[in-house]
């Protein structure tokens, strides 16, 4: 999600899921005309200067949404003949969010931008742009790269930033169903799309909400390295479908029984109860899926805090390399202790639905998987 403006939007949709009217604005006056898009990711054609597509992530230090980074990352990192860059704008921690705007843990990234620019004046093949905060330095660098060669691809309401950039009006894109109104009002040129988890037209790869990344990311393997090379990462994930396949109006507010369950999460769960804590433990090569999906679930209930927390309260690295620094002393045995799936890292949206069902009952772990935009589970 987009960090700034979070609080206000959530506050508007519970409003909206109480009166059960849409969420949208009066329709901007200059509507783009309708663009062709490609059924998924074309395939990748290889540039001179590289041996192997060379992909970046990029992550603003101020605030960046934790799943949008680690669930691409986790998931291209799988890929060995990918050279893929995680990037901060600046050196030192970067500050992470979760879904609904809660901190997340302070990560450090292998390399800046800067860094990047000078081991790769050419730039890259792809460009992937979690939802973050917007800054001048990190929109001139995503066109910079632009202007060199490179696909951007955002990830969930990363779709904004991208949008600031300018340099996609009149073509397709989608983001999160909860920045709708926002994007048609304040980027009326792009022509923003529905009911695709993810959309290719031309230099602009976009996605749905969190849990798009997932397909989208498997999509562009299967573009860059074949069928064969995805489904074997498919299959490590636990994940059985990749396609663009999506129903938006299954997740609004107003639709389909989805105002309660979002009302749930967004609002109501905050008014009326004391959030229980939860420590989520990370230890040396935790993968970076699992880890993402498990916190930013359960910190969407609208019932509970969560933390990062390790045995000894020492910095941990993930499993391809990322630097996790815990937000809590060493683990209380007092907490209660919330440990990412070990297999299939997919299945850990899963694990927390089912766990958040129990603890929360069943409306909550809807309203998570809506918020999610997780399409199998409408009816946790």
């Amino acid at each position: 999600m987009n960090f700034s403006p979070i609080p206000a939007y959530w506050r508007r949709l519970f409003v909206t899921a109480v009166l059960g009217i849409a969420a949208c604005s009066t329709p901007p006056r200059h509507r783009p005309a309708p663009v062709q898009v490609t059924a998924g990711i074309p395939p990748w054609h290889g540039r001179a200067l590289h041996r192997r597509p060379l992909i970046a992530i990029v992550a603003n230090n101020q605030a960046t949404e934790l799943s949008d980074l680690l669930v691409p990352y986790g998931i291209l990192s799988r890929d060995d003949a990918i050279e893929l860059n995680a990037l901060s704008m600046t050196g030192g921690a970067v500050a992470t969010f979760t879904d609904m705007g809660a901190p997340g843990p302070l990560l450090r990234l292998p390399a800046t931008t800067a860094a990047f620019d000078a081991s790769h004046p050419e730039g890259a093949d792809f460009v992937v742009v979690p939802a973050q905060a917007s800054s001048p330095a990190l929109l001139t660098w995503l066109q910079q790269q632009a202007a060199k060669g490179a696909t951007l691809v955002s990830i969930c309401n990363g779709g904004l930033i991208v949008a600031e950039t300018g340099l996609f009006d009149g073509r397709a894109a989608t983001a999160h169903w909860s920045t709708e109104e926002k994007r048609k009002a304040r980027y009326p040129a792009i022509h923003w799309t529905r009911d695709r988890r993810y959309i290719a037209d031309g230099p602009w790869i976009s996605t749905t909400g969190v849990s798009a990344a997932i397909p989208a990311s498997l999509a562009l393997i299967e573009a860059m390295h074949g069928r064969a090379q995805a489904q074997r990462i498919a299959d490590d994930l636990g994940v059985r479908d990749w396609s663009p396949r999506h129903d938006t109006h299954a997740y609004m507010p107003h639709l389909r029984g989805s105002a309660w369950p979002l009302a749930k999460v967004s609002y109501t769960n905050r008014w009326f109860h004391h959030p229980d804590t939860f420590a989520v433990r990370a230890e040396s090569g935790v993968d970076e899926v699992s880890l993402a999906l498990t916190l930013d679930a359960y910190a969407s209930t609208g019932r509970s805090r969560t933390f990062v927390a390790t045995g000894d309260a020492e910095p941990v690295t993930t499993r391809h390399g990322l630097v996790v620094l815990p937000d809590r002393p060493p683990l209380d045995p007092a907490l209660a202790i919330l440990t990412p799936a070990p297999a299939q890292p997919a299945g850990a949206l899963d694990t927390a639905l089912r766990g958040i069902m129990k603890r929360y009952g069943r409306s909550t772990a809807k309203g998570v998987a809506l918020v999610f935009e997780y399409p199998q589970h409408e009816d946790p």
